[in-house]
């Protein structure tokens, strides 16, 4: 009989094999389903793990989808590690996007080449201000971050759907919902010519390593964490969790304003509905794969942009729903997080004696 027995401490080594496992695992259920449907799981899979890495331009569409879901996942390190819940990045990126837009529609003929650097800036900016009134509500009323964070998301979308539908809609556009296509000036400039990669891939980068060395090397840094980890300790020690809640907050806030802004002044180049692409959401998983460490979510970005890549394949080749990115999401966090019990348990088996065992024991 198998059975679970609680370990002295957690596992070193299923720290780090846990994630892996959960990918086998994942591949494994992701195999029966495209069985299940009457395809070869082989071609299946291959639409997740093999297109989206076999030429250069496969991998430049990859680092496009990691940028946005690497700079968001950093951001929400800071406040899953502070033990703060802020569930709707989603509605932060949208804001930023929303922010990055209105400045990159300002510009005119004669703006400066710098001027993108502006709507990064307000890109930033909305997200930082979405994210404030979540940390105000917290702060002042005790309001649940969770709830509040996840319906400001869906007031977010209203918002951008009532300006893309309305004051912002191109007039020479079709009458489709959508915003002219941002001056040359307001776009950001790309890091690979011939690709839609552009400069927020370099700085996503940098940010994982700007991360690293706030959490790692400052004092604030191991001041949100050791609130997160042990509240009574930190109010013991004097750091202040009032300081933690807002610093947490606006700077995931601000890394998925960011990210909203580099989305819609780089690949996207204008402002439309389907901005909500779903990266707030997935940039959650992202996060806990890396196992909350700047390092580790490089990784884990790139495998969830696999993911993303996949799910249209999928549909365009296959003729299967786009909602099979999400299955793959969903059955990646439930895997991982059914595999982390090994964190803190071990398998172990034992025998269950037979009757005679039993009966001569007894005497």
């Amino acid at each position: 009989m198998l059975r679970l027995e609680a370990r002295q401490q957690a596992s070193v080594i299923w720290r780090y094999a846990s994630p892996l496992l959960a990918l086998a695992i994942t591949c494994a259920l992701g195999s029966a389903l495209f069985m299940s449907m009457g395809i070869s799981p082989t071609k299946g899979l291959s639409m997740f793990f093999w297109e989206p890495i076999k030429s250069v331009y496969a991998l430049s569409e990859l680092l496009v989808k990691a940028t946005p879901l690497l700079l968001i996942a950093l951001g929400l390190s800071v406040c899953f590690k502070s033990n703060i819940w802020n569930i709707g990045a989603e509605g932060q990126f949208v804001m930023g996007a929303i922010f990055a837009a209105g400045v990159a529609l300002m510009a005119e003929v004669d703006s400066h080449a710098g001027y993108w650097v502006w709507v990064v800036l307000a890109g930033m900016l909305g997200g930082m201000l979405w994210a404030g009134i979540t940390a105000f509500l917290r702060d002042t009323f005790n309001a649940n971050e969770i709830l509040v964070s996840l319906m400001l998301v869906y007031v977010s979308v209203m918002i951008l759907n009532y300006l893309v539908y309305g004051s912002w809609k191109d007039p020479l556009g079709y009458n489709f919902p959508q915003t002219k296509t941002f001056d040359a000036v307001t776009q950001i400039p790309k890091l690979i010519a011939g690709t839609r990669v552009n400069i927020g891939a370099l700085l996503a980068l940098i940010g994982a390593v700007a991360l690293w060395l706030f959490m790692f090397r400052t004092h604030a840094g191991f001041a949100l964490q050791v609130g997160g980890l042990a509240p009574d300790a930190a109010r013991y020690a004097g750091f202040s969790s009032r300081k933690a809640l807002w610093t947490a907050m606006l700077i995931s806030g601000g890394c998925a304003g960011l990210a909203g802004a580099f989305e819609v002044a780089g690949p996207l180049r204008q402002l439309t509905p389907f901005v909500p692409a779903g990266y707030g959401f997935a940039a959650i998983i992202v996060a806990f794969v890396g196992r909350l460490h700047p390092f580790g979510m490089v990784l884990s970005a790139l495998l969830m942009s696999m993911f993303f890549i996949g799910g249209e394949l999928a549909q365009s080749r296959l003729g299967l729903p786009r909602s099979l990115t999400g299955v793959f999401q969903g059955l990646l966090l439930f895997s991982l997080l059914a595999c982390d019990t090994l964190l803190l348990f071990r398998i172990r088996w034992r025998a269950i004696p037979t009757m005679h065992a039993a009966h001569t024991e007894s005497r």
